[in-house]
């Protein structure tokens, strides 16, 4: 398999997790769930993985366009169910971009590649949940 990621109770409701990256990063519930708020959500760790994925994808898109962006962000909206196991069955991926430069066409094409080609936790999400993107561009 070759993706082994390990993951060590640390007591309470944290954890550590490896990652091959070689920075390792922490799990906890909230207060409200008998934690303390001292690492990242699980749910929440999925979609900043879609962001980072697609985020990747576009950036390197940008360079090999040789694009001029000063600036962009990816703002994710999701909805959980109501039920158990609660999961993400709506997300709304919103691409920002910004610049007094864009080259709105590219940019829409670099968003459109990773979407439908290249980002394989997008095409993950979209096994269990309704994706919806959108772009924004942003001129000074």
């Amino acid at each position: 398999m070759g993706n082994l990621i390990t993951t060590k109770w640390l007591g309470d409701m944290r954890f550590e997790s490896t990652n091959p990256s070689g920075h390792n990063l922490f799990i906890d519930a909230g207060e409200e769930n008998g934690g303390k708020s001292e690492g990242y959500r699980p749910k929440a760790l999925m979609l900043s993985g879609l962001a980072g994925c697609s985020g990747l994808d576009v950036a390197s898109l940008i360079k090999k366009m040789k694009l001029k962006v000063d600036d962009f962000k990816i703002d994710i909206d999701a909805n959980l169910t109501e039920e158990h196991p609660k999961y993400y069955d709506k997300v709304s991926m919103h691409f920002h971009f910004y610049g007094d430069d864009l080259s709105e066409k590219k940019l829409q094409r670099a968003v459109d590649l990773s979407v439908e080609k290249y980002c394989g936790v997008m095409e993950m999400f979209r096994q269990f949940a309704e994706v919806t993107i959108e772009t924004h561009f942003h001129k000074y």
